[in-house]
C-alpha cells in the first residue's frame, strides 16, 4: 500500500477538494452498515455489554461483515511520517482498527482490534511485531480480537482502563494485561502513547494520544467511541455533563491533532449536522467532500480537531449559532458549562431521533 504523506498530499484530503461529478445530484440516505447500538434500549445494552449474548452477537457481526466486505468496508489510506506509519484497518460494517508502526524497530501497536483475522493479515503484510493492544473500551466491536491476537503474539500486552471489563485485561494471565490510569504513558519502540480517561460512552472509556514530536508530526488522537468525524458516541454509562468534560479533554490537545475515530460515520453525522446549521459553509464543504469519498468507498479519516470545531455540533455547544438553532438560551445565573451540557443533551436527543427515523 502506498503511504499518504501529509506534507505532500494533504491538499487532496481537504474538504471541498472533490465534489459530485457534473450532473449528479446527492440525495442523503441513512441506510448504512448495521450499528448494534442503534436500536438500543436499556435492556438491550445491558445484554450486549454484560452477557455472553453480546459476544455471540459480535461473532455474528464478524461473520456477516467478512462475507459482505471481504476486503473491508472502505479503502484506507496509510499515513506516514518519518519513523511512524499509521494504517487504518476497516473491520466489521463500519469500525476501524489502527495498526501503528515504529518503522525503525518494526514494533507495532494496534488500537481496538475488532476482527483478529483482519488485524493479523495487516501485521503479516507489514512484517511487524505486535507488542501492544490499546483498547478504548469494553464493547465487543472494539475488543473482540484481544484474545486471539494475544495467543498468537506472546509478547503482546493489552492496555486499557480497569473500570471497563475489557477482554484479556482483567481476567487473563498477568503477562497479557496492563491496566492504565489517566495520563499514564506507554512506549512501544520509539512510539509514546498517553492514555486519557474519557468516561461517558462507558465508565472506563479511554482515548490514546500518540506523541508526534519525535516524528515532526502532529499528535494523533485515537478516539474510539468518544468522538467521530462530525459526531460523538452515545453516553450509555454517563451523563451529558460527563460526556462534555470528556470532549473538553480531547479538545485541549490542540487544533492540529489528527483525529482517528473508531467508526466510519462521517456521511451520516455530517448530514445530520447540516440539518442543524443550514448556513455553515465549512460543514457544507466537508459534506460535499465526504460524499465524494464515500461514493468511492474511501475512508474519511483522519480529520483534525481544528476542522471538527467548525462543523461538529457536539463540539460547538458554546457557539451562539447552534444554540439559537436549537432554541436554547442560557438562563440567568446558569453556569456556562451547565448550559453547554444542556445544549449537548439536546443535540444528542435530536441525533438519536434522526438515527431512529
Amino acid at each position: 500500500q502506498s503511504c499518504h504523506w501529509p506534507a505532500g498530499q494533504r491538499a487532496s484530503q481537504e474538504p471541498g477538494s472533490g465534489g459530485l461529478p457534473e450532473g449528479v445530484e446527492y440525495i442523503p440516505t441513512r441506510k448504512k452498515g448495521k450499528n448494534p447500538m442503534k436500536p438500543v434500549g436499556v435492556a438491550w445494552y445491558s445484554l450486549y455489554a454484560h452477557t455472553r449474548l453480546g459476544y455471540l452477537f459480535y461473532q455474528r457481526q464478524v461473520k456477516k461483515a467478512r462475507e459482505r466486505f471481504p476486503h473491508g468496508h472502505s479503502v484506507p489510506q496509510p499515513y506516514c511520517f518519518p519513523g511512524v506509519k499509521i494504517l487504518p484497518i476497516p473491520v466489521l460494517s463500519n469500525n476501524y482498527s489502527y495498526l501503528v508502526i515504529d518503522t525503525g524497530s518494526s514494533h507495532a501497536a494496534v488500537i481496538d482490534p475488532s476482527d483478529p483475522l483482519a488485524v493479523q493479515a495487516a501485521i503479516e503484510e507489514e512484517g511487524v511485531m505486535l507488542k501492544a493492544i490499546f483498547c478504548t473500551h469494553k464493547h465487543w466491536d472494539h475488543s473482540g480480537g484481544n484474545e486471539a491476537l494475544c495467543q498468537k503474539h506472546s509478547s503482546c500486552k493489552v492496555y486499557g482502563s480497569a473500570l471497563d471489563a475489557i477482554p484479556q485485561l482483567t481476567n487473563a494471565p498477568c503477562s497479557w494485561h496492563s491496566p492504565l490510569t489517566d495520563r499514564e504513558k506507554v512506549s512501544v519502540g520509539c512510539l509514546t502513547f498517553e492514555a486519557l480517561a474519557t468516561p461517558g460512552h462507558t465508565v472506563g472509556h479511554m482515548v490514546y494520544v500518540l506523541d508526534g514530536g519525535p516524528f515532526s508530526s502532529p499528535p494523533c488522537l485515537f478516539s474510539g467511541d468518544l468522538l467521530f468525524l462530525a459526531g460523538c458516541g452515545r453516553p450509555f454509562e454517563g451523563s451529558p455533563e460527563t460526556m462534555l468534560a470528556s470532549l473538553d479533554v480531547a479538545m485541549a490537545l490542540g487544533e492540529d491533532t489528527l483525529l482517528w475515530p473508531g467508526h466510519e460515520y462521517a456521511l451520516e453525522c455530517l448530514t445530520f449536522a447540516s440539518l442543524l446549521e443550514l448556513d455553515n459553509s465549512a460543514l457544507e464543504q466537508k459534506l460535499q467532500w465526504a460524499v465524494q469519498q464515500r461514493q468511492e468507498k474511501r475512508s474519511t479519516c483522519p480529520s483534525t480537531l481544528g476542522e471538527e470545531q467548525t462543523y461538529n455540533p457536539f463540539l460547538r455547544t458554546h457557539q451562539p449559532e447552534l444554540q439559537e438553532a436549537l432554541g436554547l438560551w442560557q438562563g440567568r445565573g446558569e453556569d456556562p458549562d451547565a448550559f453547554r451540557a444542556r445544549v449537548l443533551k439536546e443535540v444528542r436527543r435530536r441525533k438519536d431521533l434522526y438515527q431512529a427515523t
